[in-house]
């Protein structure tokens, strides 16, 4: 199977700043219930997804394009960009803002929280 983009403009995501576009790969229901979301995210300029937490679920952040600033569970802030990958644990907070002046791109993936794979 082939799926065409859906890329869906998001402005304030998790109440950032500006717009965000997701590009959703996977649906919640292809995910068979181990996650609710694995998509491509572009933040312009200016944009960044909001200071959030994630219960029961982590969120990593695979950086493809750009540079932008990762703010960590601790608000510690970490430069990030291509080949990084930014790891957020199970109940942590964490952001990422573009203060650049051109496109990140990140793939995002949302997890449950499971136990020991047998």
């Amino acid at each position: 199977m082939v799926r065409k983009a859906n890329i869906v403009e998001v402005e304030g995501l998790a109440g950032g700043k500006g717009k965000a576009y997701v590009n959703h790969i996977i649906s919640k229901e292809e995910l068979m219930g181990h996650g609710r979301m694995y998509a491509k995210v572009v933040l312009p300029p200016g944009s960044s997804v909001g200071w959030h937490q994630h219960l029961k679920e982590t969120e990593p952040y695979y950086i493809l394009k750009g540079e932008a600033d990762f703010i960590d569970n601790d608000k510690s802030v970490t430069k990030v960009g291509p080949g990084d990958c930014c790891i957020i644990e199970v109940g942590q907070y964490h952001s990422i803002e573009n203060n650049s002046d051109s496109d990140v791109e990140f793939m995002a993936l949302i997890y449950n929280e499971t136990g020991v794979l047998s």
